[in-house]
């Protein structure tokens, strides 16, 4: 008997037989039971899922000589020319060669006729969304109105290429992927038509790498079987397929999570001279993160990991953090878009291997953040009267300023006392980092300059660390005099005059930081004085354009006579 692949010769003939599509046969069966079949059906889903294979069930279920039943007998002259594809009045129709409006006209003239030997005459049209406009256009009215004994059944991978007025005259059926677990389980059974022992790993390998079709799944079954020598394993599928491996990835990745660069080139050059692509080494290594930072996230399902978690080095997971590991899948789902642009693909996944080897300095946005927030609640903190405790460790949530107690040494080594104030620290000024109130500061009070002009660039470069746009304010006066109680300036604008009033109270409490006392600040303005415009005499060969074409003069200047 000749040679059948495993897709061919596990085709579902039944719709009981259908993995994955429950909803799909429950809904037709139901619609045979109660008699409401429709005149046009659309199957729709990505490859191998099972859509032709529903497409000639529904059409034995409809043309069995024991129906319309949902359960057809497979034994009637029907069902077995239907199974065999040689049913007269089942028509299965390749859309991808069968494309022009001649080939729609051939079907339009055919539906006339009634079928030769069953109860109807279906058409089913495989890869619909390649028929041209003008081919589905033609189709329109045949699908809207047929006769009573035509069914069409459309099938295609690609819904939006199929135009809308031929998706409303039809029921849709939109056909899933197939769950991991479910296709692990039809290639164990397909192991076992064939007395092949398969271990559970090696089929959990095959049924992640179908991604959910079915077709697909069965094929690479075939493969692997057939250098399995009766039992297959991961390990020959490693091997003979040219895969890196768990095993061979965790010695690469322990060298990158140890910070030891050249022990990671030296095993990423023995991967490449062993013939292993740079295309497979980024695609085996992007999985393998992929599987860290399930583990890392406490799944530990097989059917998800495509083999054992065991088999994970426990090393690089101690070693890298959650974020960290979705760093390096970045890097490497990054560096498989670039290498078809790059200079080198060579070059390109021994910087990637590189940055995994500093990985553990990486820092988050988020780390930068808490960081960031603890270092404005430590800085504008103010000290407590009830007994001082220790400043939080880094990576802790940062408390609140009210919440946060200090212990700062004295001259003498010893804290400062409950309530009491460090040494050289000012109490009473009000700005901190971010706005935050505080009520003391590192900077001693200094004598107050006598030159008014030294108050101001004083006042000017102190506020520059903390508020820019109130020293470019204070850049802008001009005509500062100060009467030991009160400075006056002049601004030239009032915009930028009620600016400084809005800060005001920010300058004297800087003031009272640098000088510990307080000075009241009076800001006018002083506009600059404009020149007079000057009488502008317009030659005579202008004063007769103007009067000619009856304009006028806007601007520029004009030079007297």
């Amino acid at each position: 008997m000749a040679y059948e692949v495993t897709a061919t010769r596990r085709r579902p003939q039944k719709f009981e037989d259908l993995i994955g599509q429950e909803f799909v046969a429950a809904t037709l069966k139901n619609s045979i039971q109660t008699g409401k079949i429709a005149h046009a059906y659309l199957f729709t889903g990505p490859r191998g899922c099972g859509k032709t294979s529903t497409a000639r069930i529904f059409a034995k279920a409809l043309n069995c000589e024991k129906g319309p039943t949902p359960c057809p007998c497979g034994e009637c002259s029907a069902c077995k020319e239907i199974t065999k594809g040689s049913s007269l009045d089942v028509i299965e129709i390749d859309g991808a060669s069968n494309t022009s409006v001649n080939d729609v006209r051939q079907i339009i003239e055919e539906v006339q006729f009634p079928p030769n030997s069953s109860r109807y005459k279906i058409y089913i049209i495989d890869e619909v969304h390649m028929l041209t406009n003008n081919a589905f256009n033609a189709l329109l009215k045949t699908i809207e109105e047929p006769p009573e004994y035509v069914v069409f059944i459309f099938a295609t991978t690609e819904l939006q290429k199929v135009p809308a007025t031929i998706k409303s005259r039809c029921q849709q059926f939109n056909f899933r992927l197939v769950p991991i677990e479910k296709v692990k389980e039809q290639l164990a059974l397909a192991a076992a038509e064939i007395n092949l022992k398969a271990d559970d790993e090696a089929l959990y390998w095959i049924a992640k790498e179908s991604t959910g079709s079915m077709r697909d799944s069965y094929t690479l079954f075939d493969q692997v079987a057939a250098f399995s020598e009766g039992h297959l394993t991961y390990e020959k599928i490693r091997d003979k397929l040219g895969l890196v491996g768990t095993e061979r990835l965790n010695l690469l990745f322990e060298e990158c999570a140890a910070a030891n660069p050249a022990g990671a080139q030296e095993k990423l050059n023995d991967f490449l001279q062993a013939g292993i692509s740079i295309e497979q080494l980024i695609t085996n290594s992007a999985d393998y993160l992929r599987s860290l930072l399930l583990i890392k996230n406490g799944i530990v399902k097989e059917s998800l990991l495509g083999q054992d978690p065991a088999r994970f080095s426990k090393a690089v997971l101690d070693a890298w953090n959650g974020t960290q590991i979705e760093r390096a899948l970045s890097i490497f789902l990054q560096l498989y878009r670039d290498i078809r642009y790059s200079l080198s693909p060579r070059y390109e996944i021994d910087l990637a291997f590189s940055r995994l080897c500093w990985l553990k300095e990486y820092v988050s946005p988020s780390e930068v953040k808490v960081a960031i927030d603890q270092a404005r609640s430590l800085l504008g903190a103010a000290p407590s009267s009830a007994p001082a405790s220790e400043v939080p460790a880094a990576g802790a949530a940062a408390a609140a300023p009210s919440q946060i107690h200090f212990k700062l040494p004295t001259e003498s080594g010893n804290e400062n006392p409950p309530g009491g104030n460090p040494p050289g620290f000012n109490q009473g000024a009000e700005i901190g980092i971010g706005g935050a109130p505080k009520e003391f500061h590192s900077a001693p009070v200094t004598q107050m300059p006598d030159d008014v002009d030294q108050i101001r660039d004083a006042l000017i470069t102190s506020l520059s660390l903390e508020d820019e746009a109130l020293a470019s304010l204070l850049k802008n006066t001009s005509d500062w005099a100060f009467d030991g109680q009160k400075i006056s300036a002049r601004i030239p604008d009032a915009f930028q005059k009620s600016r400084i009033d809005a800060k005001l109270q920010g300058l004297k409490n800087k003031a009272r930081q640098l000088w510990g006392k307080d000075i009241a600040f009076d800001v006018q303005v002083h506009e600059l004085e404009r020149q007079p415009e000057q009488a502008v005499q317009i030659p005579k060969e202008v004063d007769l354009l103007v009067k000619v074409f009856k304009g006028e003069i806007v601007g520029g200047k004009v030079a007297a006579t």
